[in-house]
This record gives structure tokens, C-alpha cells and sequence, in this order.
């Protein structure tokens, strides 16, 4: 059986649990089978939470700690502007952010500093992609179904230009795994009909949906509108036509 190829030829990896977080191991791993030059540019601590911010008031103190591996002092959004500007000696074709620890999902996008990794790499111009792996014991999360999965998706995801991922807290299965837009997280299953003031368990709030919808970083948007009967239907195009 042939081992596929490299679909890059310069992935630049970052993420905000910090350079020596176990999941960023697991990506450099994953990274090193699509591309030819991989390059680390992580903070050298936890930024969990700091969404795409950077530093304004303070120094950027970048250290070296291998050939393509840099660690810096500041947020997830500075390591990217740090290795595309100041790093790298040629712009990267991918820009990947993670494996974070934690799913990020629904609000969780806002706050995360590894979807605000990929933020920032999609500011720059750089096709760029958050990868997430959802737990329930945070002393043994899964990184081994992130680490067989992880080839083959990328893979799928640079083709039609995805910018997020979120890895299931499952054992691996050969099955292999789907992809689909983002779920609610932490938010009631239930929603207020608009008019009637009665709740509806049947129809669970989007609020998932909805935040995707105003992101950069989710490439298939689905904008809300009103059909003739008053109702809320989803429509794919330009917001403008909102």
C-alpha cells in the first residue's frame, strides 16, 4: 500500500496551550506526512481563552528551540504573525492551529485561542485550520484518535477549504469519521417561538449555527432570513442578501 504523498510544501503550526502541550506534538506528527517543511511557532505558555488578541504593550520575545521550532512569549495570533513575517523565509501554504485540548465548540469559538490561531492565518491571506479534541477526563484525553485520524481529514479539509475541526472523544474506529457543521454547546435545548413567548422542545436552539454563520473561519455559512410565512429559513450566498 503506498503512503500518500505531501499536499503542501510549508505548514506553519501553532496553537495556545503552550509549545510543549502534548497535542502539538501530535500535529507536528500529523503535519510532517502533508507537508515538506514544517515550522512551530507556539507560545511558551498556556493562552487558553485569548481568541485572535495580540500584544500591543509589551515585547515579543521569540526563542528558539530547534531548526523550525520557535517558542514566544505572547498570544496564539502573535506566533502566526511572528512566522509569517519574521520566521518563515517563505510564506507557508497552511497555517494549522491546535490539537487543543477541549472540543470548541458553539461560544467556545469566540474565546479560543486556537480557532484565533487560524483566525489570524486566514487574516494573512493563509488557508488555515483549528483542530480540537473533545474529552471527558482531562488526565487521559484521546490524542491517539486525533493522531490516525488527523491524515486523512486535513487532507479532505485543504481540498474544500474547511477551516475547523473538532475531534470526537471516541476510540479510534476504522470506520472512519463525517464531517458536518458546528453543534451548540452548553446551551439550552430548548427556544422561545418569536411572537408566542412559549418555549418549543422540539426545535433545539442553533445557536451553533448562528455563531458560524457571522465567522470568517467557517467557509460553508448559512445566513438567516424570512420566508413569506414569517419563518426562519437558512440561506447560503451573500449576506448582503440577508
Amino acid at each position: 500500500m503506498s503512503v500518500p504523498g505531501p499536499v503542501v510544501d510549508r505548514v506553519l503550526i501553532t496553537n495556545d496551550d503552550g509549545i510543549d502541550a502534548p497535542g502539538l506534538a501530535v500535529l507536528e506528527a500529523v503535519a510532517a506526512t502533508l507537508a515538506g517543511e514544517v515550522w512551530v511557532v507556539a507560545p511558551e505558555h498556556d493562552q487558553s481563552g485569548v481568541s485572535h488578541s495580540i500584544s500591543l504593550h509589551g515585547p515579543l520575545r521569540v526563542r528558539r528551540r530547534d531548526e523550525r521550532r520557535f517558542g514566544v512569549a505572547g498570544t496564539p495570533a502573535d506566533c502566526v504573525i511572528v512566522g509569517l513575517r519574521q520566521v518563515m523565509p517563505v510564506p507557508p501554504d497552511l497555517v494549522l492551529s491546535g490539537i487543543n485540548r477541549g472540543a470548541n465548540l458553539g461560544v467556545e469559538t469566540v474565546f479560543s485561542g486556537t480557532v484565533g490561531g487560524a483566525m489570524a492565518g486566514l487574516l494573512f491571506g493563509v488557508p488555515s485550520i483549528a483542530l480540537s479534541q473533545a474529552f471527558s477526563d482531562r488526565a487521559a484525553v484521546r490524542w491517539d484518535t486525533a493522531r490516525r485520524l488527523a491524515p486523512a481529514v486535513l487532507r479532505r479539509l485543504v481540498k474544500a477549504e474547511w477551516t475547523r475541526w473538532r475531534v470526537p472523544e471516541r476510540k479510534f474506529s476504522r470506520r472512519g469519521c463525517r464531517t458536518r457543521r458546528p453543534a451548540d454547546h452548553h446551551t439550552p435545548r430548548t427556544r422561545i417561538n418569536e411572537g408566542s413567548g412559549r418555549s418549543d422542545a422540539r426545535r433545539p436552539a442553533r445557536l451553533g449555527l448562528q455563531l458560524a454563520a457571522y465567522h470568517p473561519w467557517a467557509t460553508r455559512r448559512c445566513h438567516w432570513q424570512r420566508d413569506r410565512s414569517g419563518r426562519r429559513r437558512s440561506h447560503r450566498g451573500n449576506p448582503s442578501a440577508v
